[in-house]
């Protein structure tokens, strides 16, 4: 990928995402301001959706340690990071994610801090960090080859990655786009699926804003495709999560979280280590 093509994405990913991840949740919670009361209720909405997400980012670990996190969203992993004790760095190449964490930092009392700045350019020492936390934010950088690489390059060794990338054979695309979700499997089969940026409607299902665009770059990754990128690695788990609404009560989400979301999610949860 040409320095120019990646400059106009990471233009457009700063602008797009300058409005922060969560926005419509927090209004549809009347979540308005940014109080610890206000706050601490869109979080509890955030951990009770995603219930096993510590499981994946495991919070009790980092007492101690270096931690970066590479896309910061509303700021909820942000400040349970910084809580349970990490020396706590946030990146994120928007704006308003970093103005949120930062609020919540000062407001919580916690020490830490966040930075506007490119992961491509995150000037990070090498074998300088314990932990790399990314959920939810590589598969939208227009490289999540270099964003592996990067992420190996600066911790230390043993050091770990908890990151989740967008599931490529999800039951949603299945649903969505049966006739190329069939062809990508038939495609990986003999060696020839490549890793590129997503349709509309693919990326419009995973994110949208409030006026109703598009995430403007979103890749979405098969198992094995995660594993051949992360070869470097010593040791790489990867696992299913999350699934869509339904109004099928036998497909209500939180029921099937455990079964079906393990086969066919949406996610693909990452523990590696270096």
């Amino acid at each position: 990928m040409g320095e120019t093509q990646q400059s106009d994405i990471d233009s457009a990913n700063a602008e797009f995402w300058n409005n922060l991840c969560g926005t419509w949740i927090a209004k549809s919670l009347g979540v308005t301001d940014d109080s610890p009361e206000s706050l601490r209720k869109f979080d509890d909405w955030y951990m009770g959706y995603y219930p096993y997400l510590k499981t994946h980012v495991p919070l009790h670990e980092f007492s101690g340690l270096t931690v970066v996190e590479v896309g910061l969203g509303y700021g909820t992993l942000s400040q349970k990071i910084a809580e349970a004790g990490a020396d706590y760095l946030g990146m994120d190449i928007a704006g308003g994610p970093v103005g949120m964490v930062r609020h919540r930092l000062a407001q919580a009392g916690l020490s830490g801090g966040a930075v506007q700045r490119s992961f491509f350019d995150n000037q990070l020492a090498d074998n300088s960090v314990d932990r790399v936390v990314a959920i939810g934010c590589f598969h939208h950088t227009g490289n999540v080859q270099a964003c592996f690489n990067e992420t190996r390059r600066m911790l230390k060794p043993g050091g770990e990655a908890h990151l989740m990338v967008y599931n490529r054979y999800s039951h949603r695309r299945l649903m969505q786009d049966r006739e190329n979700f069939l062809a990508e499997l038939l495609a990986e089969e003999f060696g020839e699926l490549e890793v590129k940026t997503a349709s509309e409607l693919d990326r419009f299902s995973s994110d949208s804003n409030l006026e109703g665009e598009a995430a403007p770059e979103t890749v979405y990754l098969s198992t094995r495709q995660v594993e051949r990128m992360m070869a470097a690695y010593t040791h790489v788990q990867i696992t299913k999560e999350n699934m869509d609404e339904s109004d099928d009560p036998a497909f209500e989400r939180r029921s099937v979280l455990g079964n079906w979301g393990r086969k066919a999610g949406l996610d693909l949860y990452i523990r590696a280590r270096k």
